[in-house]
């Protein structure tokens, strides 16, 4: 079997399912034998179900680098710490996928990342963009998070779009669950 062009996949929008959609295609690749690595740009320290099952999945590598919430009243980091774990993690991203140890790379909550003006500082567009562009040909890079830019919408070969229809926090106040919101 070859290994074909490597795909720039966009999950997006404001409805659940981002993150889920992507830890699905991970699952399918490691399933055929490739190695799989995320990197979560806004996700810490949480001991999330993807976080404790990685270790049990063979292929897949996954790190959290973020520093949490960032929504206002909800983050404990400043700014600047923010910042320097978008830094970190992207600089761990880029070098870990150009290794060509890896057929699959998810770069969790980054389109978040590169809207939110307190963080695109950290990150420029111009600058994923251009790692898109040179990235190692079989290599595919799926994009996550709400309000993907129109660039990346443009530089993706698949783009979704999760609406929110319904949603038991924003709706009814039910507070997230284990094994399903996180």
């Amino acid at each position: 079997m070859t290994a074909g062009k490597g795909l720039v996949i966009v999950y997006t929008g404001d409805g659940k399912g981002k993150t889920t959609a992507a830890l699905g295609l991970a699952l399918r690749a490691c399933g055929h034998g490739l190695r799989v690595l995320m990197v979560q740009f806004i996700k810490g320290g949480r001991a999330t179900g993807e976080r404790l099952a990685a270790p049990n999945l063979p292929g897949f590598e996954l790190r959290a680098m973020g520093e949490g919430f960032t929504l206002p009243g909800h983050s404990q980091k400043s700014w600047p710490e923010h910042r320097r774990a978008v830094a970190a993690a992207w600089d761990y991203a880029k070098k870990r996928a150009l290794s060509g140890e890896y057929r699959v790379l998810i770069l969790d909550e980054i389109n978040y990342v590169l809207a939110h003006p307190e963080l695109a500082e950290a990150l420029p567009t111009a600058q994923v963009l251009d790692f898109l562009r040179r990235r190692p040909s079989e290599l595919h890079v799926v994009l996550t998070g709400r309000r993907a830019l129109p660039e990346l919408v443009a530089a993706a070969d698949l783009v979704t779009t999760m609406e929110a229809v319904k949603h038991p926090w924003a709706d009814q106040g039910l507070p997230a669950q284990r094994g399903i919101d996180f």
